[in-house]
């Protein structure tokens, strides 16, 4: 079992009083910030009028916690013997289904813990991470051991019967859905979640199946109506700028299906005939895949979506895929739209804030990237862009996401202060780079291939802190 020992430290009421030393603060959150335990809380302790400083300490036990995983990965690594002796006394299972970390001990977060006892508890949560060989592209489905269908821990049994619970309602409170939801959603309700996140959906369940049909109608009626123009000279520069771009997508193996080809080409030249203030940019094609990745695994088994063939799904199926991407893509760019009109003036603007913002959390960063002739333009650009897309895997897309879909302006505001936790994320590195090209090179290709669930929390984590520091503080962002 899985259980912690003792009695379950108490969970964060809906209601709580103000709070003034980081040791209350702790006791009533207990591990709401740890990565393995239900962080589902996370928003309500937001709401909370906290001081800075107790919510930064209580965020910064994220990253050291990080750091002594690391610290224990790289010994493993080096001690390969003492690691297989490690691996044969492990009394925990791995993780799976969403990933997230599996503890089977007390973290000992109280103040009268002591170091040994922390280093133990690093130990054991160290040995509960999974033990995988590189994880495939698309395994936002299932993130590293997708041979067979794991089963659910404790937690995550837990969490999708919370979520259940919440979704069979007659009206689905949405205030609820995005508090669950901004430490991940399971893949088994990510769809619904989803659609109801973006807006798409009503909360109400009796009006849901009507607006299904009438706004899949509604996206084939654009269909019918617009598609036939691509070839029209006014259209060709908007179709064949789409046309190059569907083969930049990611993951490689569902771009080169043509029938993904083909319904990529139509949802963005219909959204591109539809939104003239913008048309088509480059980089909006991106921003389709995660919703067609979610919403195909409503209808199928597969774990590794990577590999199923699409077009072995009925046509129906392919259309009602089709429609509901549309439909949340557009809910989205709704929101950050000013990113994709001429000469793209939010992007502009997010870029010169995020300049602003690491100037004033990691200063060293910041000089050193100015000194060495480094403009946040040539590597940030693309991180606004694409939302980070090109940066991580597609599976920490899809879970950053969940995050996004639950936060206010979560695609644009919250964005911002990820994209500063995933810079100074790399200082060290960026700090030991002395050469333009080198530093330039490292930004746009970081070393994110084997990320997964734990990396993402402990980013959002750090975001969230951030955000929390200088969200309400506007002359704490500009110099």
């Amino acid at each position: 079992s899985l259980i912690k020992p003792g009695s379950k430290p108490p969970t964060t009421p809906v209601k709580l009083k103000k709070v003034s030393t980081f040791q209350e603060f702790e006791s009533k959150t207990s591990d709401a910030w740890d990565l393995g335990d239900d962080d589902d809380e996370l928003l309500a302790i937001a709401a909370e009028n906290l001081n800075t400083e107790v919510v930064m300490e209580t965020a910064h036990k994220v990253i050291q916690n990080h750091s002594k995983l690391q610290e224990q990965h790289k010994f493993q690594e080096e001690h390969p013997q003492e690691e297989k002796q490690l691996e044969s006394a492990e009394l925990t299972s791995i993780a799976s289904g969403d990933n997230r970390l599996v503890k089977s001990v007390s973290e000992g977060h109280t103040s009268s813990s002591s170091d040994n006892a922390s280093e133990n508890s690093s130990m054991q949560r160290s040995q509960s991470l999974p033990q995988a060989s590189t994880p495939p592209l698309v395994s936002g489905m299932a993130d590293y051991n997708t041979s067979v269908t794991p089963a659910l821990t404790e937690r995550e049994a837990s969490r999708l019967d919370k979520f259940k619970q919440l979704l069979a309602g007659p009206n689905t409170d949405l205030e609820e859905l995005r508090k669950l939801s901004w430490s991940g959603i399971p893949k088994q309700v990510r769809p619904i979640a989803w659609k109801l996140l973006s807006g798409y959906l009503p909360a109400n369940v009796d009006r849901r199946d009507s607006t299904l049909k009438r706004k899949r109608k509604e996206y084939f009626v654009f269909v019918e109506q617009y598609y036939d123009s691509r070839n029209d000279e006014n259209h060709q520069d908007t179709y064949r700028q789409i046309h190059i771009d569907i083969p930049r997508m990611s993951p490689e193996v569902l771009r080169l299906q043509p029938k993904v080809t083909e319904i990529f080409e139509r949802i963005l030249f219909i959204w591109a005939i539809r939104h003239p203030a913008s048309g088509y940019v480059q980089g909006i094609n991106d921003l389709v895949t995660p919703f067609f990745v979610v919403f195909v695994c409503e209808y199928i088994e597969e774990e590794e979506v990577e590999n199923f063939d699409v077009s072995s799904l009925p046509e129906e199926v392919l259309q009602n895929i089709e429609a509901d991407s549309y439909w949340c893509m557009s809910k989205l760019l709704d929101g950050i739209q000013d990113n994709y009109t001429f000469a793209q003036p939010g992007i502009q603007k997010k870029v010169k804030m995020l300049e602003e913002l690491v100037s004033r959390i990691d200063e060293q960063v910041h000089r050193h990237l100015d000194q060495h002739e480094v403009k946040y333009l040539q590597f940030a650009f693309r991180w606004m862009n694409n939302l980070l897309m090109r940066e991580v895997p597609l599976r920490c897309t899809i879970r950053l996401w969940d995050t996004y879909q639950s936060e206010p302006e979560g695609f644009s505001h919250f964005h911002l202060y990820v994209c500063a936790a995933f810079l100074v994320r790399w200082r060290k590195e960026i700090l030991e780079e002395k050469d333009f090209q080198e530093l330039l090179i490292f930004l746009q290709n970081l070393p994110t291939v084997h990320w997964g669930n734990e990396e993402i929390s402990v980013l959002l984590a750090e975001a969230y802190r951030l955000k929390f520091a200088f969200a309400d503080a506007p002359n704490h962002y500009k110099k």
